[in-house]
């Protein structure tokens, strides 16, 4: 399982579009796979341009309604601490391209809290709190099925950004964060130990503007200073990405099968 773990593939396809649709694809036969027996799935959302493209795909395609979304469980990698309404917040761009088009629980989706309902640091804690009443006997939060991350041009991932504190800590499932290098400036992020207990973690990424962060991260790069190049499932790690983005990836990384 480890030696598996080491290795990150990538999957290329030529423009955004198409790569999200491929991403939907592999995502539906996963959950599918999952919850076929009965079992729940755990799911780690993202938002950014890709991640809510990926969704609207999931949406659109003919085997989302063979998904029996009832044993499916949503959260999110990172929330900026915003009004839920607000459009820099990533679970209602998630809500928007899939989850208020399919028959999923409303106690199946699991959001942080938003300004006015409590501070920064309570809404934090209390997603931590929330991730432990699904965790396990190992660790207190769920091992998640996929957890989809972004990718930004600096290397960052949730709200786990280079040179910053946040992205080394290992004692805590929830961090807040403020003085965000990128706006919105206060937000909660999951932590590296809780990315990495994930089966699956597929890194989502497009534009050559993404060329080098994903270079660095698939070359080893210190996840200190490139967090992307630290994410890792314990099954599988998978960079789904465009040509775009993938100049500078070494042929024999690309697995054109998966």
């Amino acid at each position: 399982m480890e030696q598996a773990r080491a290795v990150k593939t990538v999957v290329v396809e030529p423009t955004p579009a198409e790569l999200a649709a491929r991403v939907a694809d592999r995502f539906l036969t996963r959950v599918r796979a999952r919850t076929r027996d009965g079992r729940v799935a755990h799911v780690c959302l993202t938002g950014g341009s890709m991640g809510g493209a990926v969704l609207a795909a999931v949406a659109e395609h003919p085997r989302a309604a063979k998904v029996d979304w009832s044993l499916v469980h949503f959260w999110w990698g990172d929330e900026r601490f915003v009004a839920r309404d607000d459009p820099d917040r990533n679970s209602l761009q998630s809500r928007g391209a899939l989850l208020d088009h399919i028959p999923v629980p409303a106690e199946n989706v699991h959001e942080a809290a938003e300004p006015g309902e409590m501070s920064l640091d309570e809404a934090a804690h209390a997603y931590a709190a929330e991730l432990a009443r699904y965790g396990t006997d190992e660790r207190p939060w769920p091992s998640f099925a996929v957890c989809f991350l972004g990718v930004g041009p600096d290397g960052h991932i949730a709200s786990l950004f280079p040179d910053r504190p946040e992205v080394t800590v290992t004692d805590a499932a929830v961090l807040p964060v403020r003085d965000s290098p990128k706006p919105p400036p206060e937000r909660i992020t999951l932590t590296r130990p809780v990315i990495n207990a994930s089966k699956r973690v597929w890194l989502v990424l497009t534009g050559a503007d993404k060329a080098s962060a994903l270079g660095l991260a698939l070359a080893g790069a210190s996840y200190a200073s490139v967090p992307a190049a630290g994410a890792k499932g314990r099954r599988r790690t998978v960079f789904f990405v465009d040509e775009a983005a993938a100049s500078e990836v070494s042929p024999d990384l690309i697995d054109r099968d998966y």
